[in-house]
C-alpha cells in the first residue's frame, strides 16, 4: 500500500490529479477560448515562418523580387484555405476535421486514407518542430556543444509528452509566454522594416519590373512561371496548421463554432502578416544565404545593426530564442490533434479501440504515447536532420486538404437546390481544391526523389494496416451477431426460460441479503452479457438467489464531447441495466442494478465493490470473456481483456471473481 501511495503521489506531481468526467463544469475547465486556441493550435502555422518563407525565398535563387508574387500567392492561399475550413467547421460543429469530412462526404475508405495521411503529418509536425527548435537553440551555442543537439531534442520531446498528459489547457498555459514574445518581437521588426523602407517602395516596384523582364528573358515565360510555382510549393509548409482548428473543435470553449472561427481568423491574419512581412523584409535588407544562419537571424541582425549594440544584441537574442522555442510550441499541434484523429479513427474501428480511451486526466493518453513513440523513432532514424525532415514534411497535409475540399465541393453541388448561397460556397471550396491539389502534385514531383517517397510509403503502409484492422473487427462483428440473436429471444419472452426460474412471476421476491449473490459485470444488454448470465444458471443451478448487474459507462474520445453526450451515455447504461433487472424479475429472481460512469472499468468496479459486498456478503463476481477460434497477439491487441485485469485486482482484495468463456 505504501508503494502504491508513493506511486500515486509521483503520478499526481508529474501528470496531475484525476479529473471527474461527470463534473458538469469539466468541459469549461479544460476547454480553450479563442486566444488560447490560437496559441495551442496556431503555433504550428506561425512557426512555419521560421522555415516556410525561407524555403520559398531561397528557391528563387537570385530572382529575389519574384518573392513578392510568391508571397501574395501564399497570402491568398492562406485566406482561401481558412475560408474553406470555416465552412467545414459550420458543417461539422463537433469536429473531426479532414478525417470526418472525407468519411461523411466522400466515403469511409477515403476518410481513412485522409486520416492516415494526417496522422503521419502530425508525427512529422512534432519531429520537424522539435528538431528545428533544437537547431535554432544550438546555433547560438559553441560548436563543441552541437554533439548534444539530438539528446536535447529527445528531452524536449519527453517534456512535451508529459505536459500533454497533464491536459491540453495546462500545456498551452505553460507555453503561452513563448508564443507572446515571438508575436511581439516579429511583429515589431516587420513593422519597423516596412516603415523604415516606405520611401524606397518606388525603387522596389522598379526593381521588380526589371527582375520580371530579366527572368523572362533568361528562362522564358513558362520557365519563370515554373520557378515561381516551385518556390510557392517549397514554402507550402506555411499552410500546415490551418486544418488544426477543425480537428480540435472538441477542446474549444462553447459556442465552439464561433470560437473556432475566431481562432482561424487570428491564425490567418497573423500568419499572412508574418509571411508577407518577412518576404518583403528579406528584400529590403538584401538577405541571402549564409552558412550556418537562417534568413530570419540575418534579417534581425541587419535590421538592428544601427541600434545601440547592447540593445541590438539583447533584442536579437530574445527574438531568436523565442523563434526557436516557438518551434517547440508548434509541436503542440501534433500532440493535440494527432491523438484526436487517432481516437476518432479508433472509434470507427480503423485502429485498435484502446486508442479511443481517456486517461484519468481526460486526455487520449494512448494516442499521446503512440505519437511520441513514432516521433522518437523518426528523430533517431533521421538523427534530427531538419533538411531531411522538411523533405518528408507537408506532403500528407495536402492529401487531407485535397480530400476535404473535394468533399465540400461535392456537398455544395448536391445541396445546390437547398442552400441559397451554394454558388459562393462552391466557389470557395472549388478554388481551395484547385490550389491544394496543385500544391500536392507539385510537392510530390519536387520532393519525390529527394525522399518524399518515404512519406508516401509510410502512409501507404498505415493505410494497409488500417484496412486489415477494420476487416478483423468486421469479421468479429459477424461472429458476435450470432450471440446477439439471444437478445431478441429474451426480449420476446414473457415467461420463464431459465432452469430453476418460476414461470409467470409478476413480482420480484423479497431481498435476502445473506443468500448467495451473483454479481455480473456487463458491458450492455447484449449477447455476451446474456450468454454469461445463462452460463451462471447452467453451471450453478439454483445456487444464486440474488443477481446484481454492474455496468461501467466508459467515457472515451467518442462520447466525451459535451455534457449532453455524457448524459446520453449515462441514460443508455441505466437503460441496459434496467433490462437485465426486468428480465431476471420475470424469471422469479431478486435483481438489482448498479451503474457508474468512468474512464477505467477496473478502477470503477474496484471502487464500487466494497459497497456491494457490504449489502451482499456472499457475493461472487462474474464476467464473460470472448474466446476466438485462433488466439494471437493481434486479437489481444485489438480486443478487450479487461476481465482478467479485474479478476487479478479483486483477487488481491479477497473477492472471488469467476470468468466464463464465450466461444465465438
Amino acid at each position: 500500500m505504501e508503494e502504491q501511495s508513493l506511486r500515486q503521489r509521483i503520478k499526481n506531481l508529474v501528470i496531475g490529479v484525476s479529473r471527474n468526467p461527470q463534473d458538469t463544469s469539466i468541459f469549461h475547465k479544460i476547454s480553450l477560448i479563442a486566444f488560447f486556441a490560437w496559441i495551442g493550435l496556431g503555433a504550428d502555422g506561425l512557426s512555419s515562418s521560421c522555415y516556410g518563407p525561407q524555403e520559398a525565398f531561397l528557391a528563387l535563387n537570385s530572382h529575389i523580387y519574384l518573392s513578392i508574387f510568391v508571397a501574395l500567392g501564399t497570402v491568398i492561399t492562406i485566406f482561401l484555405i481558412t475560408a474553406s475550413y470555416s465552412q467545414i467547421v459550420e458543417l461539422f460543429p463537433h469536429g473531426g476535421g479532414g478525417y470526418l469530412v472525407a468519411s461523411k462526404l466522400l466515403s469511409p475508405t477515403v476518410g481513412m486514407v485522409s486520416g492516415c495521411a494526417l496522422l503521419i503529418d502530425y508525427v512529422l509536425t512534432i519531429t520537424v518542430s522539435i528538431a528545428s527548435g533544437a537547431d535554432a537553440i544550438f546555433s547560438l551555442l559553441p560548436m563543441q556543444w552541437h554533439s548534444y543537439r539530438l539528446t536535447f531534442a529527445i528531452l524536449v520531446l519527453l517534456v512535451l509528452m508529459l505536459l500533454n498528459m497533464r491536459g491540453v489547457k495546462e500545456s498551452v498555459l505553460f507555453l503561452m509566454p513563448i508564443f507572446l514574445i515571438f508575436i511581439v518581437t516579429h511583429f515589431f521588426i516587420i513593422t519597423y522594416a516596412l516603415f523604415k523602407h516606405l520611401p524606397a517602395l518606388s525603387d522596389i516596384v522598379t526593381s521588380t519590373k526589371v527582375d520580371l523582364h530579366d527572368t523572362a528573358s533568361q528562362l522564358g515565360i513558362f520557365g519563370m512561371l515554373f520557378l515561381m510555382m516551385r518556390a510557392y510549393s517549397m514554402g507550402a509548409g506555411t499552410y500546415t496548421g490551418i486544418e488544426a482548428v477543425s480537428n480540435g473543435i472538441p477542446v474549444l470553449r462553447e459556442p465552439r463554432v464561433q470560437t473556432a472561427k475566431h481562432t482561424m481568423r487570428y491564425m490567418a491574419i497573423s500568419l499572412a502578416f508574418v509571411v508577407m512581412g518577412l518576404m518583403l523584409a528579406y528584400i529590403f535588407y538584401g538577405v541571402g544565404h549564409e552558412a550556418g544562419k537562417t534568413l530570419n537571424s540575418i534579417l534581425f541582425q541587419r535590421a538592428t545593426e544601427n541600434w545601440n549594440s547592447q540593445l541590438s544584441y539583447t533584442f536579437v537574442l530574445i527574438a531568436l530564442i523565442s523563434e526557436a522555442a516557438l518551434l517547440f510550441v508548434a509541436a503542440q499541434t501534433g500532440f493535440i490533434d494527432g491523438p484526436r484523429v487517432l481516437s476518432n479513427m479508433a472509434v470507427d474501428r480503423w485502429f485498435p479501440t484502446r486508442f479511443s480511451m481517456l486517461s484519468d486526466r481526460l486526455v487520449t493518453q494512448n494516442g499521446i504515447f503512440i505519437m511520441s513513440g513514432m516521433a522518437f523513432a523518426l528523430m533517431l532514424l533521421t538523427k534530427g536532420s531538419v533538411r531531411f525532415l522538411v523533405v518528408l514534411y507537408s506532403i500528407n497535409v495536402f492529401i487531407t486538404f485535397s480530400f476535404s475540399q473535394l468533399g465540400m465541393v461535392r456537398h455544395w453541388w448536391n445541396y445546390r437546390m437547398k442552400v441559397k448561397s451554394w454558388l459562393k460556397k462552391l466557389f470557395v471550396s472549388g478554388a481551395g481544391l484547385l490550389l491544394t491539389s496543385f500544391i500536392l502534385i507539385a510537392m510530390i514531383i519536387f520532393k519525390f526523389n529527394e525522399g518524399g517517397w518515404i512519406t508516401l510509403l509510410i502512409t501507404s503502409t498505415l493505410v494497409i494496416l488500417s484496412i486489415l484492422v477494420k476487416q478483423h473487427y468486421l469479421s468479429t462483428q459477424l461472429l458476435l451477431s450470432r450471440l446477439d440473436s439471444l437478445v431478441e429471444a429474451v426480449e420476446t419472452s414473457d415467461g420463464n426460460i431459465l432452469e430453476g426460474g418460476k414461470a409467470g412471476v409478476k413480482h420480484m421476491p423479497k431481498l435476502d441479503s445473506k443468500a448467495k449473490t451473483a454479481v455480473l459485470v456487463v458491458s450492455g444488454f447484449n449477447g455476451i452479457g446474456l450468454h454469461t448470465l445463462l452460463g451462471i444458471i447452467r453451471l450453478f443451478g439454483g445456487t444464486f438467489k440474488n443477481f446484481i448487474f454492474l455496468q461501467v459507462g466508459v467515457v472515451d474520445a467518442g462520447n466525451f464531447k459535451g455534457i449532453q453526450e455524457v448524459e446520453h451515455l449515462e441514460f443508455d447504461v441505466k437503460h441496459s441495466i434496467d433490462r437485465y433487472v426486468k428480465f431476471m424479475k420475470n424469471q422469479g429472481y431478486y435483481a438489482e442494478g448498479f451503474h457508474v460512469l468512468g474512464i477505467d472499468v477496473v478502477e470503477e468496479v474496484t471502487k464500487i465493490t466494497p459497497q456491494i459486498l457490504k449489502r451482499f456478503p456472499g457475493a461472487v463476481f462474474f464476467g464473460g470473456q470472448l474466446i476466438f477460434p485462433q488466439d494471437s497477439f493481434v486479437t489481444r491487441l485489438l480486443h478487450n481483456y479487461t476481465v482478467f485485469t479485474l479478476q487479478k485486482k479483486l483477487y488481491r482484495q479477497g473477492v472471488p471473481f469467476v470468468i466464463l468463456p464465450i466461444r465465438v
